[in-house]
């Protein structure tokens, strides 16, 4: 949101500076006097936890690259090396392994917040989609990642994931062979996959730039979805944003402790402390907790259809499903941002939430009996409720009435708006 700048100079360098290279009245005008909707919840505090914790990954990644050996025959051991021998190697390790899952832990909250609250909806599609993109740059980062390690989960994980590209037509196997570097995953493999998760990070450190630029182009949405009328509708960003922010990431920070200290393993697989052995196949192939849900909508797809084999429908199924979530804007057909005002929408909004936890049960567990039913059942609800409820919804709700502004919803002023005018406030 355009506003008028309120940075003075206050001295003879910031003035100098200020002519050439006005990079303290960016920060000034970004991250100090940026009107800020007043009613936000501490649900808008996880954009800055995500940046805290991508801050965090890059610079312990930083330190475990200079320790860390990409070689089949010595990554294992170069882990087992930082964590006994390097000083204070295995809190960084141990940082930088629970970062990840803290990292998903905060961008599922956010992303849930952002449907909750229709944050996708126009003018703030492209920044939506730049939101989706660091998505999905976190999950290719945290796999390649994963598989550095050279455990057991570590290397049939990437034999089961990079075989899944075999199943394209045509050039399936041209690329499996490409992420490989040969003809199976091996050293060549281990290689890349160190390459490209030491890259990722950087560009997601790009991508976010352009995230925060689109959100201070647009503005903050808000729980109401109501865009601000007047400076009363806003506060200053420095001190009421950042103090919140200060305050949830305090406490963020603790759990973030708790699992470094006290469970470091807790969220990991134990089968990962054992060196990766290609003649031994794990019972039980499992990625992180964080890829399970998709890993189940891959699996769930369990028959071929018009010549087409399980395998293929299944890595449709998984690409279809993260595709929704980038299409979402075009979706949802309703004029009213927040679901605060929609009470269908609440309610399937909540059968979402479970169905995402359904899938991610459905992935931790082998593929059997009940498992495949209940994956099959929540599969099918995630693309019903992409396709089918968001557009039909929107259409035939009625929305609660709303506030006229952010200001007197603050107030408890609720004075309906009229339907005509629905689609102008919100």
């Amino acid at each position: 949101m355009a506003h008028q700048s309120t940075y003075v100079p206050k001295s003879g360098f910031e003035r100098w500076l200020d002519v050439r290279l006005p990079i303290m009245r960016l920060v000034h005008d970004s991250f100090v006097d940026y009107p800020t909707p007043k009613n936000l919840n501490y649900w808008w505090t996880f954009g800055g936890i995500l940046s805290f914790c991508l801050a965090t990954q890059i610079v312990t990644g930083i330190i475990l690259a200079m320790h860390y050996t990409p070689n089949s025959d010595l990554a294992f051991s170069s882990v087992q090396h930082i964590m006994r021998d390097i000083n204070y190697g295995w809190l960084i390790r141990y940082i930088h392994s629970n970062g990840a899952s803290m990292f998903f832990v905060a961008v599922y909250i956010h992303i849930f917040r952002g449907i909750y609250y229709g944050s996708y909806k126009a003018p703030r599609e492209v920044l939506w989609i730049l939101g989706m993109v660091i998505y999905v740059l976190m999950m290719a980062a945290a796999f390649f990642g994963y598989v550095l390690v050279w455990g057991q989960m570590s290397f049939w994980g990437a034999t089961v994931i990079t075989n899944i590209f075999g199943a394209i037509p045509g050039i399936g196997k041209g690329v499996s062979q490409w992420l490989w570097g040969g003809f199976a995953v091996a050293n060549p493999t281990l290689n890349r996959f160190f390459s490209l998760h030491y890259l990722v990070p950087f560009l997601i450190a790009g991508v976010v730039v352009l995230h925060v630029w689109a959100l201070h182009a647009v503005g903050q949405n808000n729980p109401t979805g109501i865009e601000p009328k007047d400076k009363g509708d806003t506060v200053p960003f420095t001190p009421y944003a950042t103090v919140k922010d200060a305050f949830a990431m305090a406490l963020f920070t603790i759990l973030f402790a708790y699992f470094v200290f006290y469970n470091p393993e807790g969220l990991g697989d134990v089968a990962n402390n054992i060196p990766a052995n290609p003649l031994q196949t794990p019972a039980e192939i499992v990625p992180e907790w964080y890829l399970l849900p998709f890993y189940a909508i891959l699996r769930s797809i369990t028959f071929g259809l018009f010549g087409l084999t399980a395998k293929f429908l299944g890595v449709c199924a998984l690409g279809g499903a993260i595709l929704l979530l980038f299409l979402l804007p075009w979706l949802d057909t309703s004029k009213v941002r927040s679901l605060r005002y929609r009470p269908w929408m609440q309610l399937f909004f909540g059968v979402f939430v479970v169905d995402c936890l359904a899938l991610g049960w459905v992935g931790a567990h082998k593929p059997e009996g009940m498992v495949i039913t209940v994956g099959q059942i929540a599969t099918a609800y995630y693309f019903i409720h992409f396709l089918i409820i968001y557009p039909l919804v929107g259409l035939i709700e009625t929305p609660r009435p709303m506030p006229e502004s952010i200001s007197k919803s603050v107030l408890g002023h609720r004075k309906a708006v009229p339907a005509a005018t629905a689609g102008q406030t919100a």
